[in-house]
């Protein structure tokens, strides 16, 4: 616990740090009206689309588009394409790409630059395999089309993640570094310098869509959630994304700041990895059935999180009040678990053991969310409770992305989309699916491999969701993994910015749309 403290305040003191830093650096653009500032996690490294899930901050810095764009229902609409259609064969899809858009070096946006920048994709990501196949992809003017392997009913849709954004991949060839300088896309607005705590754009004077409400936009990353407040109340940045439970009373109340939320399709759950001390289902039961989810959403959280029961939130319709919880709350339970177990306290040290060797775990967290530190601490306080000694872990968050890989670890802790193309399907196969690279866990299971197939290719909507409604029982019914709360997603922004708006799928941040009052 102690180290824990230390290190965020280690934290807390950067960031404050930082924070003066922002302040200094801002005040001359402070004065103009044509400057937007925008407090944000920092998660990318580069801004390679292809690298880990940098693609994200592309696409929410207004920099990078897709050929789809999702609704408040998750639903694909038409952004750089403007319709598809599939074809006879089930295998064949045709999209026709908007020959209004340019990107924004001043070329124009072809079926044949879609092509390029998708088989870019392909080539440089293994990530972009776990979406879909193709055989074969053809330009034809305006007309682009997809051949894929198999069956895939929600193509444009798993088109719609951001891994696909299209971009000009001839700036490439011309020596443009893309991790350093960003891909030439067809977004709002265009990269002008980039390091991993902050980002400055500038407007597309070439954008296909209108005129973006702002000249330039710069972006520091704040990662301490306290922090970030601290800015947006300074008058530091305009707008903030993600005001943690801590934090989120100061804004609800003044009138000088509106808060924009809504229900997410977050998880924030606890990978249990099962190579190890873990590989035993009782014992993982035993520390789900300890945890109070009730009381971490309600007191913990301040009622912005809806506890935890199953992979998937109940703001997406497959079967959250139906599915059953074997392992609700019940600390008798648990310690019971444990003890059937052989884990008993036998030298009175207020920690359980089993041949000689205490029961301890090692629990990995990141501090970009500002959640998951509050829910460690959380864990470690009920788990001793049962006799579990729960060591906190604080890493980066590409450490987590290795662990997660190797499987190198007890417990994980994640906040993860669940439905990044409108279907929860992927998101079940990347941290559970059988011999699929991101998962690590050891958990390994032919019915659940099975029930994804068919909800990933069913051409029967009926049968798809009652197949990812089985495959969430059978991982609760296995105890493997810990599913603590879903969250509210939210942007604060002062009175003065208008054209705020948050989505669930949380890709589209800094629009042409935002602008002053």
């Amino acid at each position: 616990m102690k180290g824990l403290r230390k290190a965020l305040l280690i934290g807390m003191i950067l960031s404050v740090t930082m924070l003066g830093t922002i302040g200094c650096m801002n005040q001359d653009s402070a004065s103009s009206n044509d400057v937007l500032k925008v407090g944000a996690i920092s998660f990318a490294g580069t801004l390679e689309p292809t690298e880990n899930y940098f693609s994200w901050a592309v696409v929410r810095f207004g920099v990078g588009e897709t050929l789809i764009k999702f609704d408040d229902q998750m639903k694909a609409t038409p952004w750089l394409a403007t319709s598809w259609k599939q074809g006879d064969d089930k295998l064949t899809w045709t999209f026709t790409i908007n020959d209004k858009v340019k990107f924004s070096n001043g070329n124009s946006l072809t079926a044949e630059a879609v092509k390029a920048s998708l088989e870019r994709t392909f080539a440089k990501s293994k990530r972009a395999k776990t979406f879909f196949n193709y055989t074969e992809i053809t330009a034809n003017g305006q007309e682009l089309t997809i051949k894929t392997d198999k069956e895939y009913y929600n193509l444009p849709n798993l088109l719609g993640d951001p891994l696909f954004l299209i971009m000009d991949v001839t700036a490439e060839s011309n020596g443009r570094d893309i991790a350093k300088e960003g891909p030439i896309g067809t977004g709002p607005y265009v990269v002008s310098s980039f390091t991993k705590e902050r980002a400055e754009l500038k407007r597309n004077d070439n954008y296909w869509d209108g005129k973006a409400g702002f000249a330039k936009v710069e972006i520091p990353s704040i990662n301490d959630a306290n922090t970030r407040a601290m800015a947006l109340q300074s008058g530091d940045v305009d707008m903030a994304i993600s005001i943690g439970p801590g934090e989120y009373s100061i804004f609800q109340n003044d009138k000088n700041f509106t808060i924009y939320e809504m229900s997410s399709l977050r998880d924030v759950f606890v990978r249990m990895g099962q190579k190890g001390k873990l590989r035993n289902p009782n014992l993982r039961a035993a520390l789900i059935a300890a945890a109070d989810r009730e009381s971490y959403a309600k007191n913990l959280m301040k009622d912005t999180f809806v506890a935890g029961k199953a992979p998937l939130p109940p703001s997406i319709d497959y079967g959250f009040n139906q599915l059953r919880d074997p392992n609700k709350y019940n600390v008798e339970r648990a310690k019971e678990l444990l003890k059937r177990e052989g884990y008993e306290d036998t030298n009175g040290d207020g920690i359980v053991d089993k041949d000689g060797e205490n029961l301890v775990l090692d629990f990995y967290a990141y501090t970009t969310r500002p959640e998951l530190p509050l829910y460690a601490e959380a864990l470690q306080a009920d788990y001793k409770k049962i006799g579990v000694d729960l060591r906190i872990k604080i890493v980066d968050y590409a450490v987590i992305d290795t662990l997660s890989q190797s499987g190198d670890y007890d417990m994980i802790i994640s906040s993860v989309v669940t439905a990044n193309t409108g279907q929860p399907v992927w998101f079940l196969k990347q941290y559970w699916g059988t011999g699929v690279e991101t998962n690590g866990s050891g958990f390994s299971n032919p019915r659940f491999d099975e029930l994804l197939a068919l909800g990933e290719s069913s051409s029967d909507p009926v049968v798809r969701r009652n197949a990812v409604i089985n495959a969430q029982q059978l991982m609760l019914d296995n105890a493997v993994a810990l599913f603590l709360g879903y969250p509210k997603i939210n942007i604060v922004g002062n009175k003065h910015i208008d054209g705020i708006k948050i989505t669930p799928s949380e890709y589209y941040i800094i629009t042409k749309d935002l602008k002053k009052k």
